[in-house]
């Protein structure tokens, strides 16, 4: 297959996940022209990472996966191994910015020729390993100290000033007040209007895409699982499509079921917190409790029927590793009735509240062109009039199984400020407590789970509409069949710059409830 008018080939992937070709740019300019005719036909940058192909090929490879109508196309591009360097995609996609940094900081990959020289400040790397050593490359665990011994040295991070009378910077984190992971958030503002905010990330990093290197299938999927903990089920099943399609097998349709159910649970769970959240950020503490009350009953279902309150380790490759017996199905559809009977309530005490409602309304808005511009997938996007959502029909795309079969529709509102992110997660809640209870009552017959021989050699891509967004994880086997490449993708890679847009003109004290708005993943974006 072949895209646009691009000198490039693409094979289809096998597999029934989401429709993925891969294919080889020959240089940097082919993979540039790739990225902007993909850019005018309303394509996004998924994901962009690197490895370390000298044992193999002799030197490194770049990996790129846009997101087109119909699908993924996975375009890689081989390097050096003396000078690693591809040219600067950020002034095409600019979600590219801090994907290249963390290339940059874990496989030594350069890019050149950016907008303004490239962005070239470090961010993963806070010192905490030099400059020139990088931690995924195979040498990294055989050279001095193994990584483990550095002494930690932090550098200052060259935020961008931002003058003017009046104009002054407010420093947040990266340690907040509440049990919430770190990060550091720099506000330029006059008063309490917001001029500018810059993030600064990268303070869990863990070494997890160091961790799959060599490790067996079985192993690699205990370890997706633990990317994010609020979106286990999505990494597990992205891991999981991504070996299938690696080793050519498809998961039996009950199985595909079961996933479904999981998915869709932590979907509405996490929906049920951060409702409830946003109350609790307007003073409205009758919204919290009530809506944190539906979400420990919802986790507390979830731990008796799956043996954990996050369905940790259930969806593996070839299937899962549970089921469900028709009394459990039945206790599911129950749970869904009761509890869309109370949610139904409380949107019309947020709909009908004056109070929360103006905090709500124009705060934190982002249009469809930034959504478009900075590739965003998910609720957010979707919060600002794009239907984009992996389970669902569009023009030119038909999803996997079983998604097909299900119909879903996707929530969408054209507003994109704080009020049209609360719409959308209420009108997915709903949505997804109707998939739960049409699955729970149809699931077909037959075995969970399949025995997926490993294909040495090969790789695969997995992409699973999880419930902030995009979940993708791209895998690479060895020549023996074991791990040789996870690059693990969360969609807040591409929202969180969103949201320093989303800030600019309100005001500091908004910035909580923002930011709680799009609730962005720390640890998925530090691997």
């Amino acid at each position: 297959m072949r895209f646009f008018d691009e000198p490039i080939d693409f094979e289809p992937q096998p597999g029934c996940g989401s429709p993925v070709w891969h294919g080889r740019a020959d240089d940097g300019e082919a993979l540039q022209a790739f990225a902007v005719a993909a850019r005018r036909a309303d394509g996004r940058l998924a994901a962009l990472w690197g490895s370390d192909e000298r044992q193999r090929r002799g030197g490194f490879r770049l990996h790129c996966v846009f997101g087109l109508g119909a699908g993924h196309a996975w375009l890689s591009l081989d390097l050096p191994a003396e000078r690693p360097a591809y040219p600067d995609l950020s002034g095409i996609f600019p979600a590219a910015n801090r994907m290249q940094r963390a290339t940059r900081d874990l496989v030594g990959l350069f890019h050149e020729g950016g907008p303004n020289g490239g962005d070239l400040r470090p961010w993963l790397r806070h010192g905490a390993w030099p400059a020139d050593w990088y931690p995924l490359r195979h040498d990294a665990a055989e050279s001095a100290n193994a990584g483990s011994g550095f002494a930690n040295a932090p550098s200052d991070y060259d935020f961008v000033p931002v003058g003017g009378e009046g104009a002054h910077e407010v420093p947040v984190g990266p340690i907040h007040a509440g049990t919430i992971e770190p990060g550091h958030f720099r506000f330029s503002v006059i008063g309490e209007r917001v001029l500018r905010l810059e993030q600064r990330l990268g303070y869990l990093h863990k070494g997890i895409e160091r961790l799959f290197i060599g490790k067996s299938l079985p192993e690699g999927a205990r370890l997706a699982g633990r990317v994010s903990g609020d979106s286990t089920c999505a990494y597990a099943w992205a891991y999981a499509a991504a070996v299938e399609a690696a080793c050519g097998v498809s998961p039996p349709p009950r199985a595909l079921g079961l996933r479904v159910l999981m998915l869709e649970r932590e979907r509405i769970a996490n929906h049920l917190g951060d409702l409830g959240a946003l109350g609790n950020d307007t003073a409205l503490a009758f919204g919290f409790s009530q809506f944190m009350r539906l979400k420990e009953d919802w986790l507390r279902l979830s731990a008796t029927l799956f043996g954990h309150r996050f369905m940790m380790d259930r969806i593996v490759p070839g299937g899962t590793a549970i089921d469900l017996d028709a009394p459990a199905r039945a206790s599911i559809a129950a749970q869904c009735e009761a509890v869309g009977r109370e949610v139904q309530a409380l949107r019309k005490i947020y709909d009908e509240h004056a109070g929360l409602q103006d905090r709500f309304l124009t705060t934190g808005t982002i249009d469809a062109d930034l959504a478009r511009e900075l590739s965003l997938t998910g609720f957010a996007a979707r919060a600002t009039g794009l239907h984009l959502d992996a389970r669902a029909h569009r023009p030119g795309y038909t999803p996997p199984p079983p998604w097909a079969a299900l119909d879903v529709r996707p929530a969408s509102d054209e507003r994109g400020d704080v009020a049209a992110r609360a719409a959308v997660r209420f009108a997915e809640l709903f949505e997804s407590l109707r998939l739960l209870r049409e699955v729970a009552a149809g699931l077909p017959g037959g075995e969970v789970c399949i025995e997926v021989a490993p294909t040495p050699g090969s790789r695969g891509l997995g992409v699973i509409e999880g419930w902030r967004g995009e979940v993708l994880v791209g895998v690479q086997m060895d020549d023996e069949g074991r791990l040789a490449r996870v690059h693990p993708h969360d969609p807040s890679w591409q929202i969180w710059p969103a949201l320093e847009h989303a800030v600019i003109r309100d005001i500091v004290p908004d910035f909580p409830l923002i930011n709680k708005s799009f609730n962005l993943a720390y640890s998925g974006v530090d691997l």
